[in-house]
């Protein structure tokens, strides 16, 4: 069993920033992929970024160029660093892991951006 922690998440104007940080409780060298999702209110759960286990960055067209998604394997931590910000940019974001054939999801926090 893999435990998923979101941290980060808060209120911020838009044109501002703030990082996301999604610590494991396993070695996330060893997982396949990790992601953040987000799910505004109302609307499905989108993918918003992703990274493989060799360093390949995916994104979703709407956060192309503000968003960068990153690992750091010594403290078993995904980040997303999130520029520019806008109000349809709001929701909570749930981290994600590939892991042997599962999947496994945090909590989630809440993004906030008010215009």
């Amino acid at each position: 069993q893999v435990q998923l922690v979101e941290s980060g998440g808060g209120l911020v104007q838009a044109g501002g920033s703030l990082r996301l940080s999604c610590e494991a409780s396993a070695p996330i060298f060893n997982f396949n992929a990790m992601g953040w999702y987000r799910q505004a209110p109302g609307k499905q759960r989108e993918l918003a970024a992703a990274i493989t286990s060799g360093g390949t960055t995916n994104y979703a067209d709407s956060v192309k160029g503000r968003f960068t998604i990153s690992r750091d394997d010594a403290k078993n931590t995904v980040y997303l660093q999130m520029n520019s910000l806008k109000p349809e940019d709001t929701g909570v974001y749930y981290c994600n892991a590939d892991y042997t054939g599962f999947r496994y999801w945090g909590r989630g926090t809440q993004v906030t951006v008010s215009s």
